[in-house]
């Protein structure tokens, strides 16, 4: 049985957005856009309460989320106060130019908010590309297990995201899919 799986993102310039459709591919998932006003789409926060997991994505500006995410994230205290994201599996990826950016910073910040809705934190489950022998290009250069994180240069386009960034964002959308299927019921 398919598990409903839900990337909630905000992407200011596009690479984030790649990175959810990565994430989304591998983990079987549809995607829900915060708008440039912080807001959802109608009927966005009915399939946030209706989703089996939650993968939670922004970019990382000035050491956090963006205000449109906040936003968005200051308005599920509904869903809170009624504890509708309650045993839900969650997830978050990130993405920010420089190579560090404080990317961490907004992994902990999406996994408070997941803790404070009592919902079930999933790591990457990737190992690192730590090496002498890794490049760049290879899954998980950036060696986050919290969570999937990007580094795009602040002058790169969409298009010239990496395909080890994309490719860890894939992996990482299939291991929330793998464990959505071992432990929702």
């Amino acid at each position: 049985m398919s598990k409903k799986i839900v990337v909630v993102y905000f992407s200011g310039y596009g690479h984030t957005q790649r990175m959810a459709e990565s994430v989304a591919q591998g983990a079987g998932a549809s995607l829900l856009a915060v708008d440039q006003e912080g807001n959802l789409p109608e009927g966005g926060w009915e399939q946030l309460a209706a989703a089996d997991a939650i993968v939670f994505g922004a970019p990382t500006y000035m050491g956090s989320v963006p205000w449109q995410y906040k936003k968005f994230i200051d308005a599920s205290s509904k869903a809170w106060y009624h504890q509708q994201w309650k045993n839900k599996l969650a997830a978050g990826f990130t993405n920010s130019a420089s190579m560090n950016g404080d990317k961490l910073s907004t992994l902990h910040y999406l996994f408070t908010l997941a803790m404070q809705h009592s919902m079930i934190w999933v790591g990457t489950g990737l190992m690192p590309s730590n090496s002498k022998a890794a490049t760049r290009n290879d899954v998980n250069y950036v060696a986050s297990f919290s969570g999937a994180m990007a580094s795009t240069p602040s002058d790169a386009s969409v298009d010239e995201m990496l395909p080890g960034d994309l490719e860890t964002a894939r992996l990482f959308g299939a291991r929330v899919a793998e464990v959505a299927a071992k432990f929702t019921a």
